[in-house]
């Protein structure tokens, strides 16, 4: 199944072999920071507008209200993003 990722009125679909949506934003050369790539450090945290994620395992970094880290979530709906 995939779902739409929404970033600054740019629409990309998250693929399943994607497997994170760090991965899909990389795919289509949209940058955004992160350093461990696990949801340890937090770098790639941003925040969700729209829609919900789920997390393969939850991450150990803070994550706020209407935040994701988006190297260890994935999409359960269409989303919207802002990266920061």
């Amino acid at each position: 199944m995939s779902f739409s990722i929404t970033i600054e009125e740019q629409e990309i679909t998250f693929l399943d072999e994607d497997k994170n949506i760090l991965n899909t934003l990389e795919r289509k050369n949209i940058e955004s920071h992160f350093h461990c790539r696990d949801g340890f450090c937090g770098a790639c945290r941003c925040t969700l507008k729209k829609g919900t994620v789920e997390y393969h395992e939850y991450p150990l970094a803070f994550i706020g209200d209407n935040e994701i880290l988006t190297c260890c979530s994935y999409p359960t709906s269409d989303i919207e993003l802002v990266i920061e």
